[in-house]
């Protein structure tokens, strides 16, 4: 009888002993290339009666990247169909430096000749997907908010 008290409550401690909760969350870099997938546009005026538009990004917009180096410096080129017969050409390309906390997830990014930077947070990022929120708060009377979806290039 001892022997089997002894066996159970070691079986016991075998089943309680492994506690997967302190296996601590795998954390994805954003160093990277990414790719735009889609953006969803966000807007609630104070009285509560808003709109999210969601905005599916063309393959030739797909094609442009943002890239984010490892010394907090970056590079942004958006790509879309322009001229006669119509091509995916860069249609903008810009410098910015960004800050992000890995913790928080707060995201702040500051293009190169403007002022001010814009900051969000990240709400998802993992191996492959990168969703960036962008919130705009120019009127205190508006949220507004730019989410957009990215998937990573591999190098």
């Amino acid at each position: 009888m001892k022997k089997l008290a002894l066996f159970a409550g070691l079986s016991l401690l075998a089943f309680t002993g492994c506690n997967d909760d302190d296996a601590p969350e795998q954390v994805f870099p954003i160093v990277g290339t990414w790719s735009p997938t889609k953006e969803v546009r966000t807007q609630v005026p104070s009285d509560g009666v808003g709109f999210s538009d969601e905005i599916v990004y063309t393959d030739c917009q797909k094609e442009g990247r943002w890239v984010f180096n490892e010394n907090s410096s970056g590079k942004r080129t958006d790509k879309n169909m322009t001229g006669m017969p119509a091509t995916c050409s860069a249609t903008a390309e810009r410098n910015f430096t960004y800050v992000y906390n890995s913790s928080d997830k707060n995201f702040e990014i500051k293009y190169q000749g403007t002022v001010a930077a814009e900051k969000g947070k990240v709400t998802l990022l993992n191996a492959e997907t990168l969703n960036l929120k962008i919130e705009d708060g120019t009127d205190p009377t508006i949220y507004k908010s730019i989410t957009y979806t990215f998937k990573r290039i591999p190098q």
